[in-house]
């Protein structure tokens, strides 16, 4: 099984006193479009940013690590997340994350970019509840699809059942979910959050607000956020798809050859003329008056050449 091992000093941070929360943003939805042209992606198993209180120390230890965090062309399939915080259980690695499948990926080019997460079998541990876990998930899922000339589309699904510190709970799209066990703390689940834009698209399919205070192994307090199953993307500068002006058939050239009838309708010539009337060829509806016309102008000419030379020879 694979991991991903993070050592933090509390020392070196006691030295500098960063005591704020490190958190890191949540993927969002924001305009903009990459210059070069092509499409952005992006996906993440899982995402803390917590703040953890050592009771021996005045001093508050950041966590912030990722777990299968890619972007456009990767995946990522590593499956377990230890850190290793100074002063906190012993100096032994914290596992935060065990899970059957974990697994992203991230792909972008020209016309389309998209990203996708997935855990499934997910257990999440926090400092100082080494053995409560602080949430555990049957499967959760992200994905966002950007294609050019589309409009984005992210989803997210929790699915199965979901227990937080030791409950099961039923997880509502109406608002957060908050779970408090005394002596513990409390936890705030966010189902399914989506969010689009013209060119952009993110999904997280978890998110927790965690507030505990276990006062076990060193550990005072935890305060800080976790993300699981997060996907963002950006659209590429591809063309617009093209699209016929309603009402307007297309035109093609008509040409015709032999004989018949009068060739008819309208054709586009090559220097970008309308031929409006195309010469008939043939016989029409005139010849036969025409061929009458001429046999009489003929046999008057002949009674008149005849006269003529009559009146001669007399």
């Amino acid at each position: 099984m694979n991991s991903n091992t993070f050592r933090m000093p509390a020392a070196v941070l006691l030295a500098t006193g960063a005591v704020a929360l490190l958190t890191a943003p949540p993927a969002s939805a924001t305009g903009g479009t990459p210059a070069d042209g092509a499409g952005r992606s992006g996906a993440v198993v899982l995402r803390t940013g917590l703040d953890v209180g050592l009771l021996n120390k005045t001093v508050h230890v950041p966590l912030k690590a990722t777990l299968n965090e890619v972007s456009a062309p990767a995946t990522a399939e590593k499956t377990a997340l230890t850190v290793t915080l100074d002063g906190v259980e012993g100096n032994k690695p914290v596992s935060v994350l065990r899970a059957d499948v974990a697994t992203s990926k991230a792909t972008a080019d020209r016309t389309k970019a998209e990203a996708e997460a997935n855990l499934a079998k997910a257990r999440v541990h926090v400092p100082g509840l080494p053995l409560l876990s602080l949430i555990e998930v049957e499967k959760v899922t992200s994905k966002a699809v950007c294609e050019a000339g589309k409009k984005p589309v992210a989803s997210a699904n929790v699915l199965g059942t979901v227990t937080a510190l030791g409950k099961k709970v039923t997880l509502s799209a109406g608002g957060p979910t908050k779970v408090e066990v005394p002596g513990v703390g409390m936890v705030s689940m966010e189902l399914s959050g989506t969010e689009t834009t013209s060119t952009t698209a993110a999904a997280a399919a978890l998110r927790l607000k965690v507030a505990v205070n276990p006062l076990n192994l060193n550990v005072a307090q935890v305060d800080g956020e976790i993300v699981l199953a997060e996907a963002h993307c950006e659209s590429p500068k591809g063309p617009a798809p093209t699209t016929k002006a309603p009402g307007q058939p297309d035109i093609k050239t008509q040409t015709g050859t032999g004989t018949g009838g009068a060739a008819t309708g309208a054709g586009t010539g090559s220097g970008g003329t309308t031929d409006a009337n195309l010469a008939e060829t043939g016989g029409g509806s005139l010849t036969p008056f025409i061929t009458g016309g001429a046999l009489t102008l003929l046999a008057l000419g002949g009674g008149a050449l005849f006269l003529t030379r009559r009146g001669r020879a007399q």
